[in-house]
């Protein structure tokens, strides 16, 4: 069982950057795959950002060049780096944990074992 908590959100301007933060426990974290996806509302979940075990990352392109996922072994946790935040950037994002190894596409949410709790963020013009 894996146990992931997400930092706080918050709300802020266009143009801003903000960092997201997901702690894991109950499971070694080097050997989880992590990822990120948000859902705004009335719209489906999609997926943000994926980190590997071995540190290769894949982001969606919406967030390309804005977002970068990182990850601390020595911390368990995974890190999203939100810069240049838009409003349609607003939603609520959830961090993800993979264990084994991915059987489709990393942006799938159906590869994904466990979720946090979510975290809203909000980004006003």
């Amino acid at each position: 069982q894996v146990q992931l908590v997400e930092s706080e959100g918050g709300a802020v301007q266009a143009g801003d950057s903000l960092r997201l933060s997901c702690a894991a426990s109950g499971h070694t974290f080097r050997t989880i795959a992590m990822g990120w996806f948000r859902q705004a509302p009335g719209k489906e979940r999609e997926f943000v950002a994926a980190i590997t075990i071995s540190g290769y990352t894949y982001s969606a392109d919406p967030v390309k060049g804005r977002f970068t996922i990182t990850r601390d072994n020595a911390k368990n946790t995974a890190y999203l780096q939100m810069n240049s935040l838009k409003p349609e950037d607003t939603a609520v994002y959830y961090c993800a944990a993979k264990l084994g190894i991915f059987r489709g596409p990393m942006s799938t949410s159906s590869e994904y074992d466990y979720w946090g709790q979510g975290t809203q963020v909000t980004v006003s013009s």
